[in-house]
Formats: C-alpha cells, sequence, structure tokens
C-alpha cells in the first residue's frame, strides 16, 4: 500500500515563502486524486487544496487562493505544495493525502510562520 511523507515545513515570517513535498512510496499515486489539508491547535483538519490525476483541475480553499499552488510529478511519484506570501494563520500541522480511491495520510510537517 502506499506511504506518504511530507517534508519542507519550518519556521518563516509573514510573506515568506515555503514548498512543501510529499513523496509517496509502495506504489505509484499517478492514477490517485492527491490533497493537502491543515489543522492548527484546537481546530478541525481543514481543506487546502485538491489535484486531480490529470494535474488540471485543482481545487483550492478560499483562505488559500491565489497564494498556494499543488502540482504533482507523476514519474517522481510526488505532491507538492507551493506557499507564497505566508501569513501567521498559515500556521498549521499540514498534511498530505490520498483522497481516491482509498483514504490515506501522511505523518504531518510544521509550517509556524511569525509576524
Amino acid at each position: 500500500q502506499v506511504q506518504l511523507v511530507e517534508s519542507g515545513g519550518g519556521l518563516v515570517q509573514a510573506g515568506d515563502s515555503l514548498r512543501l513535498s510529499c513523496a509517496a512510496s509502495g506504489r505509484t499515486i499517478s492514477n490517485y486524486v492527491m490533497g493537502w489539508f491543515r489543522q492548527a491547535p484546537g481546530k478541525e483538519r481543514e481543506f487546502v487544496a485538491t489535484i486531480p490525476k490529470d494535474g488540471r483541475s485543482t481545487v483550492y480553499a478560499d483562505s488559500v487562493k491565489g497564494r498556494f499552488t499543488i502540482s504533482r510529478d507523476n514519474f517522481k511519484n510526488t505532491v507538492n505544495l507551493q506557499m507564497n506570501n505566508l501569513k501567521p494563520e498559515d500556521t498549521a500541522v499540514y498534511y498530505c493525502a490520498v483522497l481516491i480511491p482509498q483514504r490515506v495520510w501522511g505523518q504531518g510537517t510544521q509550517v509556524t510562520v511569525s509576524s
């Protein structure tokens, strides 16, 4: 079965950029619908972005639209999240996930944005 490992999180200042990567192993994710979610302390895990297998019809939460970009590289078996103009409210643990055909979560990576 597929395993997901996120990387690229860290401590940055408001206005900075980060690129998160999700490395999949165990099987190819080329035919999977993938997504990114995040969870801040005391809050529910929320949707950030999703990408279909063709990589074209991406969908974003309103809170990140225009700042974040989700992409995939099926040859490398990875999904990425480019985050620009980060804000303190973006602080959360970010999770990569398989949405279709079966829900699978990564372990998460911490993103902290200071003022």
